[in-house]
């Protein structure tokens, strides 16, 4: 009878990439990249491991496909944002929550800089750079100083998620560590001591906006500083 169901389920649902990719996406979010096997796939999709490769080659591309999906969720965001500054901050923060949801996807962004995914990201950022009026022999440096802060900042954020104990709630884990920033050494360690209430009080998602913030008041400021001064 179990055989029966199983043949049925194949039958009403019919095997395609798309389904696959988002169970590949299902896997990595409870399992990790390691956790994504084709024969934990095909068990998932009540299927077997060579019915997925007439859709995929390999892991590798699955992995891909896996990011694509998800970072293409992603670049609506900003659509509907009335300036080059709002839109950049929405994409970015879009990304960096998709980090914070999907860990695995900032270490694959990293590692395949020249494949879609990243260049969705890039594409997306380098068009509103454009639209901010960065002369162009400028705009790839503003575009990837912004590429790299939100891959950066978003995949630390996820390692950082990752690395608490499971009995431990993010307040707990940031008043730990405050605690022991407090207790540095005064001479070694004057400053990261008189920020150590800060961390204990600060949100993720803010910090990351005033960060790209900074950075937009950078390029900002180098474009007024080169532009020719009025006749």
């Amino acid at each position: 009878m179990a055989t029966r169901t199983r043949r049925q389920e194949r039958r009403d649902e019919p095997l395609s990439r798309e389904r696959i990719v988002e169970a590949a996406i299902t896997l990595l979010d409870t399992a990790g990249e390691g956790g994504l096997t084709f024969r934990a796939l095909a068990e998932r999709l009540a299927t077997g491991p060579g019915a997925i490769y007439w859709h995929v080659t390999g892991k590798d591309e699955l992995l891909s496909a896996a990011t694509d999906a998800v970072v293409a969720g992603t670049m609506t965001a900003g659509t509907a944002a009335t300036t080059p500054q709002e839109a950049i901050r929405t994409l970015a923060l879009g990304v960096f929550d998709a980090i914070d949801d999907h860990p695995w996807i900032g270490t694959q962004l990293a590692r395949a800089p020249g494949q879609s995914p990243m260049l969705r990201v890039f594409e997306h950022i380098g068009r509103q750079v454009q639209a901010l009026g960065v002369p162009d022999t400028a705009q790839f440096t503003a575009a990837s100083a912004l590429l790299n802060y939100i891959l950066g900042v978003g995949g630390q954020n996820a390692a950082n998620a990752r690395a608490h104990h499971p009995d431990t709630n993010r307040t707990e884990f940031l008043n730990t560590v405050s605690a022991a920033w407090a207790n540095l050494d005064p001479d070694e360690y004057a400053f990261t001591r008189n920020v150590a209430d800060q961390l204990r009080d600060h949100d993720d998602r803010t910090e990351f906006l005033a960060g790209i913030d900074l950075i937009l008041t950078g390029i900002t400021a180098r474009q007024k500083a080169t532009d020719p001064a009025p006749s």
